[in-house]
């Protein structure tokens, strides 16, 4: 089992930053990709980005290239979403994933094996 928890989400003005932590415990963290994904009041969940074991490899949504960056740190067990640049439409729960896999289907929910209850983001605009 991976137990994982958010942080860091809040009220914030539009053009401005938040940084997103999610916390894991239980199994060794460092063998599970992770993913960021969102969902907005009335809307399905989308993919945000995720990161492989390594942090070798990043994959990030159109909607968030350039303004959103995914990094982990393995010896802390967390991992971030650094958000830059914020808009409107970024208000949204986020929740963080932890998948065994990182393929083609890493932007897919099914994929993930684990996720944590959420922290709310909403942008001012």
């Amino acid at each position: 089992q991976v137990q994982l928890v958010e942080s860091g989400g809040g009220l914030v003005q539009a053009g401005g930053s938040l940084r997103l932590s999610c916390a894991a415990s239980g199994r060794t963290f460092s063998r599970y990709a992770m993913g960021w994904f969102r969902q907005a009041p009335g809307k399905e969940r989308e993919f945000v980005a995720a990161i492989s074991w390594s942090s070798g490899s990043t994959y990030d949504a159109d909607s968030v290239k350039g303004r959103f960056t995914i990094s982990r740190d393995n010896a802390k067990n967390t991992v971030y979403l650094q958000m830059n640049s914020l808009k409107s439409e970024d208000t949204a729960v986020y929740y963080c994933a932890a998948s065994s896999r990182f393929g083609p289907d890493i932007d897919r929910g099914y994929e993930y094996d684990y996720w944590g209850q959420g922290t709310q983001v909403t942008v001012s605009s």
